[in-house]
């Protein structure tokens, strides 16, 4: 069920909004798109990865990010820096579970280097920032 929620919404914010953008010329920048599926579903929980990609594949009509940035943080330094009232259920799951997923990412980003920028999250928020502002930049059009 978690899945096909996911997929839904993904094909909802894809065809209303992303395609929109894309199709008028806007640059798209999105939190978490396709490779999060693979991550969370297929890592996290052992979903069939194929059939996540084909999940995928249905719910964004074949849409792939040409550009993917992947903070790389040790999952027990992100889960010490997350609010003690955090909500999200995905975030209240095990070391364990994000360890799969960081494996996850890593592997993803390993599979498709001209795509992805792996960034460390372990320094301070400024200089995350900074490179990840290094990184963006050339990508976008000059005025």
């Amino acid at each position: 069920a978690e899945l096909l929620l996911f997929a839904a919404s993904r094909a909802q914010n894809t065809a209303t909004v992303i395609v929109p953008a894309l199709d008028a010329g806007h640059v798209v920048l999105c939190d978490r798109y396709t490779d999060s599926t693979l991550a969370y579903q297929g890592y996290g929980r052992g979903l069939p990865l194929d059939t996540l990609r084909a999940v995928n594949a249905v719910a964004t009509s074949g849409l792939t990010p040409l550009r993917t940035f992947l903070f790389d943080l040790p999952p027990a330094v992100g889960l010490s820096r997350q609010s003690p009232d955090a909500q999200d259920r995905l975030d209240r799951e095990t070391l364990a579970f994000h360890e799969r997923i960081h494996h996850g990412y890593k592997d993803i980003a390993r599979a498709a280097p001209e795509r992805f920028v792996v960034l460390s999250a372990t320094h301070e928020p400024d200089a995350v920032f900074a490179a990840l502002l290094a990184a963006v930049l050339p990508l976008l059009p000059q005025p």
